[in-house]
């Protein structure tokens, strides 16, 4: 019954969500302070060289838990909705922040990079996107222009012109201890076609706008922190989470 409820709910939202957001980010495009492209100028953000200036510490902080690859999340067992771009075992990631949740252990793991992207204004996401060797994401688009999208090169193998991305038009490669920031509601994809596993920081943070939309996207973006999709990405990531500590606990006696 609970999930019969569950699911009429998530179809409704996405019925409402086809018809409104249209109009909704067209307008939000036009009342953007950074203009509405596929690449940002790193310059637009400060923030970035901050990280940029860390990023080593991040880089130290995510080899630990590279050592545990096998065992973290793919990410359409966290995100179902994922499932329509990936269905094997070559997406890892392993969330920090998601939209008013915070992933107290592995925050604690990562101190030094929860710390840092606690910092980034607006922050709604962060975690480390982890491509395996061959990994292609074919080409889709993000849920909502409300937020921008952030990528710091972390474990980025060669040759990086076989690892890259592509927004719209253009391609770009990513580069360790460099920025990218994109609007991930223009067509991409991603490819990792070297034999190496590829890892970025992923940042999803507001949109700077203008009054009254920032009021509007506000609104909108507290709602979604509150949606089924981010409830039950919540429930899953607690579910994995225990058996992680356990998994952690068991091989510390052993």
């Amino acid at each position: 019954m609970i999930s019969t409820l569950r699911e009429r709910v998530v179809t409704l939202t996405v019925v409402v969500g086809e018809k409104a957001l249209p109009p909704l980010e067209r307008w939000l495009g036009r009342c953007s302070l950074v203009g509405d492209q596929p690449f940002f100028d790193n310059e637009t953000f400060p923030w970035a060289k901050t990280l940029e200036a860390d990023w080593r510490q991040i880089r130290a902080e995510l080899d630990t838990v590279l050592e545990d690859q096998e065992h973290l999340p793919n990410f359409q067992d966290i995100s179902v909705d994922q499932a329509t771009m990936t269905t094997d075992d070559r997406w890892k990631t392993y969330f920090l922040y998601g939209y008013g949740f915070k992933s107290e252990a592995n925050c604690a793991r990562c101190p030094q990079t929860a710390r840092l992207c606690a910092q980034i204004p607006g922050m709604k996401t962060a975690f480390f996107s982890i491509l395996a060797p061959g990994k292609h994401l074919p080409a889709h688009r993000g849920p909502y222009k409300g937020v921008l999208r952030y990528h710091l090169g972390l474990l980025i193998p060669e040759p990086a012109e076989r690892c890259g991305i592509r927004v719209d038009t253009e391609t770009r490669h990513w580069a360790e201890g460099a920025s990218m920031i994109f609007d991930d509601t223009y067509e991409h994809e991603a490819w990792n076609d070297t034999d190496g596993t590829r890892v970025v920081l992923f940042v999803d943070f507001v949109r700077p706008l203008r009054a009254p939309a920032r009021w509007l996207n506000a609104a909108v973006l507290w709602a979604i922190a509150f949606s089924p999709f981010i409830g039950d990405a919540k429930r899953r990531h607690n579910d994995w989470e225990k058996r992680f500590e356990a998994l952690k606990a068991r091989s510390a006696r052993a």
